[in-house]
């Protein structure tokens, strides 16, 4: 008889291994999409769409004219409404699992390459954790992991401070890179004025 495995998928306190803890870092990692290797990712579990933004289009050799039209606006975290480019339908490596996913194209400034949040983590039949920056997922007969880098999270809030109006304390930004109180701060100011996360469709 054929005897199925059933693999769960969970988080334990030694999944925190090699992370900097207690932290509110995002979830940042490297994905082939398209068949490239792509930094500053961010896995958004919150979120129930794929974001791509067009520096990424035009990097991996496709026109914008070629993509799918998406009339549907689209709301940020902090109640911007923008108007998509269109959509895409790309495939998405993780470790030894392909999927493919609807990337929409937003012409909006974001210290991401893209974001991929629920569609992608269903499709994957993947787990994600923010405390453990980590996500879990079956590949056939065993588990494979995604690990986050706080580095690389702590770099992306770096330009995402940069790229706002001078402020006081901009240079103290290296600080950011080794010093998680101060990321938090910097963190918290940054998301009291533009999100750079939580996309959602506008019904």
């Amino acid at each position: 008889a054929r005897v199925e495995i059933w693999l769960a998928l969970s988080f334990s306190d030694e999944d925190k291994i090699g992370t900097i803890q207690p932290h509110d870092d995002a979830l940042v990692v490297i994905l082939k999409i398209g068949g490239y290797d792509v930094k500053r990712v961010m896995v958004d579990q919150g979120s129930g769409t794929e974001i791509m933004y067009p520096n990424l289009y035009r990097w991996l050799n496709l026109k914008l004219k070629d993509l799918i039209a998406y009339d549907s606006p689209l709301v940020s975290f902090n109640g911007k409404v923008v108007i998509p480019r269109g959509h895409s339908r790309l495939p998405m490596q993780a470790g030894s699992k392909v999927v493919e996913v609807n990337f929409i194209v937003v012409d909006a400034y974001s210290p991401y390459i893209a974001i991929v949040a629920k569609p992608w983590l269903h499709a994957l039949g993947a787990i994600s954790s923010t405390l453990h920056l980590k996500v879990k997922y079956p590949s056939g007969d065993r588990i494979e992991k995604l690990m986050s880098s706080q580095s690389m999270a702590g770099q992306c809030l770096v330009v995402a401070i940069m790229s706002q109006p001078a402020v006081e304390f901009r240079p103290l930004l290296k600080e950011a890179h080794s010093n998680q109180g101060f990321r938090s701060y910097l963190r918290k100011w940054y998301q009291e004025r533009q999100s750079v996360r939580g996309w959602r469709k506008l019904l």
